[in-house]
């Protein structure tokens, strides 16, 4: 079966309690494959009641997942992993003509959400408590590590999968239960990995689809312990606000608008290269691209002029065919994208490449890669995200200039500084204003071992390594007095002699 077959035969489907089924909603929404226009099929916006389903389901699912030992879970997750590779090719392709992204770009993020599960199969395993020094004599304290419950996980379509991978391989791997609602954008897609969770208990990974009003019920579920979102501000203050009333834990990733910092000992090749895959990485639809760019004086003309030459030469087109950069994943995203340099034009940024839409395309959500140049501080474009391929560049006297802009935002995700400077390395370590800081790389060389996520308004929680994991358990501490004798230390009566001296 061909992946646009399986498009056809998963339309109008959820997934709840171990298998496919058509949802009882009656109404959908087309699914367009942003290279070509052509409908994929049609996504089922799930009524309530499935929701209401799904959970019970996870309920019991949990359950029985979390009377599992820790080793034979670890073999169910390897297995995960495994699948996913198995599966690469066909999950690649979905994702690349569900959004756009060029397939090399598809298959690395299958990988990275394979090695994800391989990761928490073990982490979980490695670190499920402590010891603690007792204040008593004769006793042992210790604290242990239980699941939530069912978490809802909530995803947008520029990472479907390794997303999911994160945040699902450590809240499967700490004993939880799973209910994703992906992006309309990337249904078919999240439909499709279920496949690779098939083999576990039924109802302990499941996918509704959906609008709004799904994701609302979901994160408002009394039956729902804990929640993961990614996505805009906006609805992340809504899930937060949510949460915050019965006091459920949730993770928040909503946004970015990282700083690109170049000074002048920076190896200006390596600078170029990290800014434009930074800036041009799936179509610029990153939470963690470099989205402002503060260059140092010095080298600002002579790294302009390398962006432009390296950029001009990056391959636009369908991502199932030989190309560097796709298309935006729908018309709505290319509508605001274009607003947004439309405005940054009228502010006084000029347009040293691109700003518009490549020829040759009458079809499909496509734009130019953009370089804009004499940007300033104030403008739109520097504070907020654009989430489009586009470079925006302003000119800087010093590093502490550059600093200053860097942290002057409300955001605080990623951040990135190219020098060779060692005080100036340190210091963009301590002083930079954000969740992670890549020194002479750029973004998406994540380890499974560290801690992902922002400060400020890019959101609260982590995501990976033993943060991550955490993020979906309940640390409780138990104090067990094997002798089981009197505390007459502290219990009733008190002692005459500690009373109140008079």
């Amino acid at each position: 079966m061909t992946v646009i077959d399986t498009f056809k035969q998963l339309s109008g489907s959820i997934y709840l309690d171990g298998s496919f089924r058509k949802s009882a909603a009656s109404d959908g929404v087309d699914a367009i494959d942003p290279a070509t226009e052509e409908v994929n099929g049609e996504v089922a916006m799930a009524k309530i009641e499935e929701v209401d389903e799904a959970v019970a389901n996870g309920q019991r699912a949990q359950k029985e997942w979390n009377s599992i030992n820790m080793l034979k879970r670890s073999e169910e997750l390897h297995e995960v992993a495994r699948r996913f590779r198995e599966l690469s090719p066909k999950l690649a392709e979905a994702l690349t003509r569900e959004m756009g992204k060029p397939y090399k770009e598809s298959a690395d993020e299958v990988e990275w959400t394979a090695t994800a599960f391989d990761y928490y199969a073990e982490a979980a395993r490695h670190e499920n408590g402590r010891v603690v020094g007792p204040v008593a004599d004769g006793q042992m304290h210790i604290v242990t590590k239980h699941p939530l419950g069912v978490v809802g996980i909530i995803l947008p379509f520029n990472f479907p999968y390794v997303l999911f991978g994160w945040e699902a391989g450590a809240a499967l791997a700490a004993g939880n239960a799973v209910i994703l609602k992906p992006s309309d954008l990337t249904s078919f897609s999240s439909l499709m990995m279920m496949e690779c969770f098939d083999h576990l208990p039924k109802g302990l990974v499941q996918c509704v689809t959906g609008a709004v009003e799904v994701g609302k019920h979901l994160v408002g579920h009394d039956g729902i312990d804990g929640v993961a979102f990614t996505g805009s501000i906006g609805a992340g203050q809504a899930v937060s606000e949510t949460c915050g009333t019965t006091f459920k834990r949730c993770l928040i990733e909503a946004s970015g608008n990282d700083p690109f910092m170049v000074m002048p000992s920076a190896n200006l090749d390596m600078a170029v290269q990290g800014a434009v895959f930074g800036a041009y990485l799936n179509c610029g639809q990153v939470c963690a691209a470099a989205e402002r760019f503060y260059v140092h004086d010095q080298v600002h003309d002579a790294f302009v002029d390398e962006a432009v030459k390296l950029t001009k030469k990056l391959r636009i087109g369908n991502g199932l065919d030989k190309i560097d950069m796709g298309p935006m994943a729908a018309l709505r995203e290319r509508d605001r994208y274009e607003a947004m340099l439309a405005r940054a034009v009228d502010e006084g940024a000029k347009v040293a490449l691109g700003g518009g839409r490549p020829d040759g395309f009458n079809r499909g959500f496509f734009c130019e890669t953009t370089i804009l140049t004499e940007c300033t501080p104030d403008m739109e474009i520097m504070n907020n995200e654009s989430f489009g391929p586009v470079m925006p560049i302003c000119r800087v006297g010093s590093f502490d200039e550059a600093l200053e802009h860097a942290n002057n935002s409300k955001y605080g995700l990623g951040s990135f500084l190219y020098t060779a400077d060692l005080h100036e390395t340190m210091r963009g370590i301590e002083e930079l204003e954000a969740g992670m800081t890549w020194i002479n790389c750029s973004a998406l060389l994540d380890n499974d071992a560290g801690p992902f996520g922002g400060r400020k308004m890019s959101g609260t929680g982590r995501q990976l390594g033993a943060e991550g994991l955490d993020q979906f358990r309940h640390s409780k501490l138990s104090m067990i007095d094997h002798e089981d004798k009197p505390a007459d230390f502290w219990w009733f009566p008190y002692k005459d002699a500690e009373a109140f001296p008079g």
